[in-house]
């Protein structure tokens, strides 16, 4: 897939402030989404091999509904910035986004595991990445950035809003019975109720949605083969 915007990455904690602020004025946040319209959808995660300072990027490629994997491509960059709480995108997005490149289409939806709107400037990593490719995203992170919320419900599809000065900023949203739940927030170019509901017809028994799912388990072997290997190798 083609990447149609960047920007450097390479920069100081408060130049990547300033950044964040101005680009979040371009977040979207709608219309509902199409769900027939959506056929590709993208889980993207990373690890980190903080021996070496590289990030390991991974977009995995599912069709949809059957969410059948049809490609994963990776990616091993040096961590070009330090861990700063709510500048995770500046750490994550250099390794994110050459594995989205090396996909051979281009999805119709991205699942992020980060924050998109539910962020201290209202823009997180699924934002930034949603600004970056035109493509609508969404953000699906395991824990909380920022915001108040009561516990969800039990059962499968139960959600709670999460709020922020006085606004929902996202849902607290419980995708499997028994287990935590998960932090959906608006990335770009769609709106709650369908980040929620894409969420849902994506998890196949799991905590997280399938797309996610299957990228986080390739940074993982990734990570593991290039400890024992002592190499990593992008595709």
């Amino acid at each position: 897939m083609n990447i149609p915007r960047r920007h450097a990455f390479d920069v100081g904690v408060a130049e990547a402030k300033e950044i964040q602020e101005m680009m979040r004025r371009e977040v979207r946040e709608g219309p509902p989404l199409d769900f027939s319209r959506v056929r590709l959808i993208a889980g993207t995660d990373i690890s980190y091999l903080r021996e070496r300072k590289l990030a390991l990027g991974v977009a995995a490629l599912l069709s949809y509904p059957e969410l059948e994997t049809l490609e994963v491509s990776t990616a091993a960059l040096e961590v070009p910035f330090p861990y700063v709480p709510g500048l995770l995108s500046f750490r994550e997005l250099p390794a994110l986004l050459p594995a989205l490149e090396g996909l051979s289409a281009t999805p119709d939806l991205i699942l992020v595991d980060g924050q998109g709107v539910a962020h201290p400037r209202g823009f997180g990593l699924a934002s930034h990445l949603g600004v970056l490719t035109s493509i609508p995203t969404v953000g699906c992170a395991k824990s909380r950035l920022l915001g108040e919320a009561e516990e969800p419900g039990p059962e499968a599809g139960d959600w709670a809003p999460l709020r922020h000065d006085g606004r929902t900023v996202g849902a607290v949203l419980r995708t499997r019975r028994g287990v935590k739940p998960l932090y959906v927030s608006v990335g770009h170019l769609i709106d709650l109720h369908s980040c929620i509901s894409m969420v849902l017809s994506c998890t196949r028994g799991y905590r997280l949605p399938e797309p996610q799912r299957r990228a986080h388990l390739e940074a993982d072997r990734l990570k593991r083969e290039a400890r024992s290997r002592g190499s990593v190798c992008s595709r």
